[in-house]
């Protein structure tokens, strides 16, 4: 009997040692289970943490957003100077809430290595930035340069109608001209005229609209579905998602020239004017081949030694807390300008190393002294006219025209006249010996 009980309890005693064996298995399975899981799933997160940044990144640097403000509290909210209450230059939408405050403000360097190949910019929200909202020489600005500075930092927006098949081939003369959404008779008439596309001794010739979005409520119901149409018909428009106005045409350049960077890399030449100008494109033609070396050519009506305006009721006056300095660096008149493509891409990263400016023309002109180019004064672009004289017959003397590159400014019925009459069987009594 003592002996089955010792056998029994022996029995039982390598039952239980079998027990905690096979417990202890399963503990050990599930433990390195589990570890490999929690491995697993921190190298996805961390992988997804990398996967998620890089896209921001690339999106803000792509943007060059800067500073987002900082984030101010209810009560400030309450309290929002009026300036605020404007509508937006750049986005016709309500004001957006403040994003958190610590946003890189750096901007890599851009170099024609990398160079993107489509336009990258796909979001357009963009904050105000309130940083320097309290700053004593801020609220002593009037409302419109006030709201220029609050989204000063808001560099690029997305493209709404887009033709990069305008830089395909061997283009040797790409035609830009800044308009806006309601001068459909300007566009017309230029495409009747000097912006006709054409292939001259060879040279091919393009011709490009640069627009925003229109200004008003009303406007944008409906002048936007017309823009449209008219693109459809004729494929010849950039529109960027930006509203037009007098400080925005910066942005216009900007968004070109990033448009032109990223599209155009063999395009010889760029004409860039606005929609109320005669241009001989057989004289730009002319120049371009009596030119001895076009290596960083820009050239047009520039303006060398200009001081900036410091009365408030003229249209290009500008405060002495934007630009303090006696002269603004030499720049040309954006009535129309010639200058080499090279140069053109190159303007490209530079101007976004810099801040904006109200005044499209003098940026450029601060692009340019980046630089170091210095553009050339000729007298074939006459952005102020033939003569200052606006009442003078001059002004409208088909003798003068014909031996100009541009004009500035004519009506588009006064500009389909002049046209007509420079292609007549015009004699002159002598040449102007301009070109």
């Amino acid at each position: 009997m003592a002996e089955d009980q010792q056998q029994q309890q022996s029995g039982l005693e390598q039952c239980e040692a079998l027990v905690n064996n096979r417990d202890r298995w399963r503990v050990y399975k599930r433990g390195s289970v589990m570890f490999v899981l929690a491995v697993v799933g921190l190298t996805v997160v961390h992988r997804g943490s990398i996967n998620i940044g890089a896209p921001f990144q690339l999106e803000r640097l792509s943007r060059m957003g800067g500073s987002e403000g900082v984030k101010h509290g209810a009560a400030q909210e309450d309290k929002m100077p009026s300036y605020l209450g404007i509508k937006s230059f750049w986005k016709a939408s309500k004001r957006q809430p403040v994003t958190k405050a610590g946003a890189n403000t750096q901007r890599p360097r851009i170099t024609e290595d990398s160079r993107p190949r489509t336009w990258d910019v796909t979001n357009s929200n963009c904050s105000s930035n309130l940083n320097f909202s309290s700053q004593e020489w801020f609220t002593g600005l009037e409302d419109n340069f006030k709201q220029f500075m609050l989204y000063r930092h808001c560099r690029y927006f997305p493209m709404l109608l887009n033709h990069p098949e305008k830089c395909t081939g061997d283009v040797y003369l790409l035609m830009v001209i800044k308009s806006v959404a309601t001068q459909h008779d300007r566009r017309e008439v230029i495409r009747k005229t000097w912006g006709k596309e054409q292939v001259i001794d060879g040279k091919k010739v393009k011709t490009l609209f640069l627009l925003g979005k229109p200004s008003s409520v009303a406007e944008r119901v409906h002048h936007q579905k017309l823009v449209e149409y008219e693109d459809y018909i004729y494929r010849d428009i950039l529109q960027w998602d930006f509203l037009d106005s007098f400080f925005n045409l910066t942005l216009k350049e900007t968004h070109f020239l990033k448009w032109f960077h990223t599209y155009c890399p063999t395009v010889r030449f760029v004409f860039k004017g606005d929609d109320d100008v005669f241009v001989s494109v057989e004289n730009i033609l002319e120049y371009l081949e009596s030119s001895n070396d076009a290596t960083n050519l820009f050239v047009g009506d520039v303006i060398f030694k200009a001081k900036p305006i410091r009365k408030k009721e003229n249209k290009y006056y500008i405060p002495q807390a934007l630009y303090n300095k006696t002269h603004y660096p030499p720049y040309a008149g954006g009535g129309g300008f010639l200058m080499d493509g090279t140069l053109a891409r190159r303007l490209h990263w530079v101007a976004d190393t810099l801040e904006l400016y109200p005044i499209d023309d003098v940026f450029l002109g601060m692009c340019l002294e980046v630089l170091q180019v210095t553009p050339i004064k000729h007298n074939a672009f006459k952005t102020f006219g033939l003569v200052r004289n606006k009442s003078s017959k001059l002004n409208k003397e088909p003798c003068f025209f014909k031996s100009m590159i541009v004009v500035h400014k004519l009506l588009p019925s006064d500009l389909m006249h002049m046209w007509n009459l420079v292609n007549s069987d015009l004699v002159c009594s002598q040449k102007v010996e301009i070109l």
